[in-house]
């Protein structure tokens, strides 16, 4: 088949005009507001040069495909389908000889290469450490967030078509499906970045995906408290001695607040010698203890059978002999079998909820114990609750992107029918900075745990000074 000149197709004109830049990086959101005519005619310049760009890479893909032999390349490392891809690239352009040079080939051979092998124009972003999540919100609008704040890219798909193919590859990998019949699915990729995917007829305005991405090397706790400056020292050094005398956690935050993250974080502290039972939706956590084992729930197949949820996970988990439990998140009527496990001989078994507060977090433990459906009296679920959970960790995203440990709470009892409980450590924001940065700090409410003698029965000693309230953190 054909090519036209690729002259021709990367910039859209036959008078040898310079070639275009390709420039795939974030757009820059502080463009002066003063911009002129010139400089609007400029830009639609360059879109229209993406455009070609886009074209000629469709139609490089394309020849490739009719070229090779696809069955041969099942036999190919990912490192020999590389240089396959980059030798028929050459070939290609061999056949139809154009002044380009060796920086635009090598655009082309990497783009290409990311479209049959990866996850097409997503893997710029997934090769960039400083993005955190990912947004398609349709093939031509894609946003990034970096250190808390959402970028517009530059990124886009050719059409629909092209972003389907990708989100199905995604899917596949893990077992799972989206079509018409079921437009929503959660998914991993294979480094454990979560996605999210929803299609027509659900999705308006064209298929959309969510990507959750996780460091290559997990966070450690040190990482939070001088890095990101989530916690302090002190705090820290309380929740790794709670996660060390088995104490049941429950994490609380909402949407990207980093509680799965603190989660991870936490059981690093756990012994080796522990047997550790995951239960998640999309397998997340990444624990580096040898001794674990992994379960994920299993969504419907196309005749509605085979569904495999938290609860009956829960539920064999138990026959499993673990020593601890760890439960991604929380949220509906495996609540109830999860409190039961912690009840019952599971210690320092640890979860995640989304709620907004402390107190929130007990109300919306109440509301899934209800959905389970054994219409036990509000005073039988506190005291289930109180009797299960020791300390409730809150996180919040503040409005500047940054993630901080708002409270730890300690569960103490009940008082009549109210659960009672008392902060340990708190972070009051005081106002922001002209840069629209919070400011505030941390601070410890001078109360001692109850759990103190747990604490120091299994070896965790805690100082006084760890709790004075006089001092302050920034």
């Amino acid at each position: 088949m054909g090519m036209l000149d690729l002259r021709d197709l990367l910039t859209g004109r036959r008078d040898g005009a310079k070639p275009i830049a390709h420039d795939l990086a974030p757009a820059n959101t502080s463009a002066s507001a003063s911009a002129t005519a010139p400089q609007t005619s400029s830009v639609s310049a360059a879109d229209s040069d993406v455009e070609a760009y886009i074209q000629i890479k469709s139609r490089l893909h394309l020849q490739i495909l009719e070229r090779v032999d696809l069955a041969s390349l099942e036999s190919m490392t990912e490192l020999q389908l590389r240089r396959e891809i980059s030798t028929q690239v050459d070939w290609l352009l061999q056949e139809n000889p154009a002044p380009i040079n060796d920086a635009e080939r090598r655009m082309l051979v990497r783009d290409i290469q990311n479209e049959m092998l990866g996850l097409g124009p997503l893997e710029l972003l997934m090769a960039d450490a400083s993005v955190s999540d990912i947004l398609v919100n349709s093939y031509r609008q894609i946003y990034v967030e970096r250190h808390g704040r959402l970028e517009l890219t530059k990124v886009r798909f050719t059409d629909d078509q092209h972003l389907l193919r990708i989100i199905d590859k995604i899917v596949s990998r893990v077992g799972r499906r989206i079509d018409e019949s079921s437009p929503m699915v959660d998914a991993r990729l294979p480094d454990g970045s979560r996605v999210n995917a929803v299609i027509p007829p659900i999705a308006l305005d064209g298929p959309t995906v969510s990507i959750r991405r996780f460091a290559a090397i997990p966070l450690k706790m040190n990482d939070l408290v001088k890095t990101h400056r989530s916690l302090t020292t002190e705090m820290a050094t309380l929740l790794q001695g709670l996660a060390r005398a088995k104490v049941n956690m429950i994490i609380s935050g909402g949407t990207g607040s980093g509680k799965t993250t603190l989660l991870n974080i936490l059981s690093g502290t756990i012994p080796e010698t522990e047997r550790i039972v995951t239960i998640e939706d999309a397998a997340e956590l990444q624990l580096q203890q040898p001794h674990v084992i992994r379960l994920e729930t299993r969504p419907p197949n196309i005749e509605g059978k085979g569904e495999v949820n938290q609860r009956a996970l829960m539920r064999n988990a138990l026959r499993m002999r673990p020593d601890r439990i760890l439960m991604g998140e929380v949220r509906g009527a495996e609540a109830v079998d999860m409190l039961q496990a912690m009840n019952t001989g599971h210690e320092g078994s640890m979860t995640t909820i989304h709620a907004n507060n402390s107190r929130d977090a007990i109300s919306r433990l109440e509301n899934m114990i209800s959905m389970a459906g054994l219409n036990l009296p509000l005073k039988a679920m506190r005291q289930q609750i109180t009797s299960a959970i020791s300390v409730v960790i809150q996180a919040n995203r503040l409005a500047d992107g940054q993630r901080k440990i708002t409270s730890i709470q300690e569960i103490t009892g009940m008082e009549g029918d109210v659960v009672t409980m008392q902060e340990i450590f708190a972070y009051q924001q005081t106002g922001v900075d002209a840069r629209g940065k919070a400011v505030g700090h941390f601070m410890a409410t001078g109360l001692r745990p109850k759990i103190t003698e747990k604490l120091r029965n299994a070896g965790v000693d805690l100082p006084d000074a760890l709790f004075d309230s006089s001092l302050r953190y920034e």
